[in-house]
């Protein structure tokens, strides 16, 4: 019984913890806080890369990519399908980019992408 109750205050402290961590961003009452927060976890499955081509009638985009550490890929020049057609009319050649892959059945998908700073 002492470790169970042991082990539901440590939940407690971690929960806690996390709490504080997160309320000066949400504490502050700037808009846009919790989306900012969002968008920093985020992150690190993002790659950098720039766009080379640009298909919009076959939704493909060409990115000559950094390390893309959420598929273990070397940096390189390759085609990529896109989830969505209409990220293609926000971008163009030369551009550069941030951008979320995954491996959908074989095929290699961007499912965000956005210019970068």
């Amino acid at each position: 019984m002492k470790n169970q109750l042991s082990l539901i205050s440590s939940g407690r402290l971690v929960l806690a913890l996390c709490a504080l961590a997160a309320a000066p961003a949400w504490a502050a009452g700037e808009p846009g806080a919790p989306a900012r927060l969002i968008a920093q976890v985020s992150t690190p499955d993002m790659a950098d890369g720039e766009v080379r081509k640009v298909d919009l009638e076959r939704g493909r985009v060409t990115l000559k990519h950094g390390e893309i550490k959420a598929l273990d890929m070397p940096p390189m020049t390759m085609v990529f399908v896109v989830k969505d057609k209409a990220m293609l009319d926000r971008v163009k050649a030369g551009d550069k980019v941030r951008f979320k892959a995954v491996n959908d059945a074989g095929k290699y998908t961007v499912t965000e992408m956005q210019l970068a700073k």
